[in-house]
């Protein structure tokens, strides 16, 4: 039976969205993408200024500047992968659903560890680094200042400051990270912390007004500069590792068209060959980053 591409293409983006709920966490600028690579979003310029009591006229006549926001898309492409013609017939299992689900499963977890790298900051204003005892690196080697309670209260503060709006902040930690901060916790604290568990969301608790997404792998790593480094960079002995703090609106997400291969019982090969190709890609919404915070490790004094 002849595969069914419609399918297969929306089952892999219906499982790139479930395995990284960060994505509904995001504006979604989908209907913004131009012949399937390039995304180009029309951005209001400053607000005017307004004053009380204008004593002074005839006013001063502005132009407002608009800068829009324009990026591409990247192509997140598998390897071909081929299965045997004997294997489509004499195997008691379905290989070729099997082969698809775990190039579906790959792909998934490269494209949403490369938009948490998407909205990495990169201004040092916009990047925190961790206060607390000295732990062994998870990324990296020797130790690093354990991610507190305290720091990610610092991360409250510094977006209060920033203006932005209490609802929509959100928390994204590796499993390490994770792990560090819940330790902290007092039980009153995690047990508020704990209640907004939501497994359809992937949602893991609340805190301080932030929504915590359930841990993973890898969230960011950053090099001693501190500057944020590719997925799939050797890991150096300074690399640190890094969660993100975000507000809905101020990070931008959006999927291209996406294209699914085949060469079924090609001649040369003596089967049937497979693979996938997916655009995506994202930015930090303003060109001040507002909005978007870093939680890098410090290394040990």
């Amino acid at each position: 039976m002849a595969i069914q591409k419609e399918i297969w293409l929306n089952d892999i983006v219906a499982n790139i969205f479930a395995n990284n709920p960060h994505l509904g966490f995001a504006v979604n600028a989908d209907g913004f993408v131009l012949q399937g690579k390039v995304v180009h979003i029309p951005n209001a310029g400053a607000k005017p200024t307004v004053k009380r009591n204008r004593d002074t006229l005839p006013a001063s006549v502005v132009q407002r500047s608009d800068v829009d926001i324009t990026f591409a898309l990247d192509e997140f492409t598998t390897d071909p992968i081929l299965i045997p013609n004997a294997d489509e017939y004499e195997l008691s299992y379905d290989k070729r659903a099997s082969v698809m689900g775990e190039q579906s499963a790959a792909l998934s977890e490269l494209v949403g560890t490369w938009f948490y790298r998407y909205w990495a900051p990169t201004a040092a204003n916009n990047i925190l680094r961790t206060t607390g005892i000295n732990v062994t690196a998870h990324v990296g080697t020797g130790n690093r200042k354990k991610l507190t309670v305290a720091d990610v209260k610092r991360a409250k503060l510094l977006l209060d400051r920033m203006g932005v709006p209490a609802d929509g902040r959100v928390i994204a930690l590796d499993a390490d990270l994770y792990d560090q901060f819940t330790d902290e916790l007092t039980t009153t604290q995690y047990r508020d912390f704990s209640q907004f568990y939501d497994a359809s969301k992937g949602v893991v608790g609340q805190l301080f007004g932030f929504t915590f997404l359930a841990p993973r792998t890898s969230v960011l790593i950053y090099d001693s500069t501190p500057a944020p480094v590719d997925p799939g960079t050797e890991i150096q002995n300074t690399f640190n590792a890094g969660g993100l703090v975000w507000h809905r609106d101020s990070v931008i997400r959006a999927m291209g068209d996406n294209e699914f291969f085949e060469n079924e019982k090609d001649p040369t090969y003596y089967g049937s060959i497979y693979s996938a190709l997916v655009r995506a890609g994202g930015r930090i919404r303003r060109n001040d980053a507002k909005g978007v915070i870093a939680l890098v490790q410090d290394a040990a004094v």
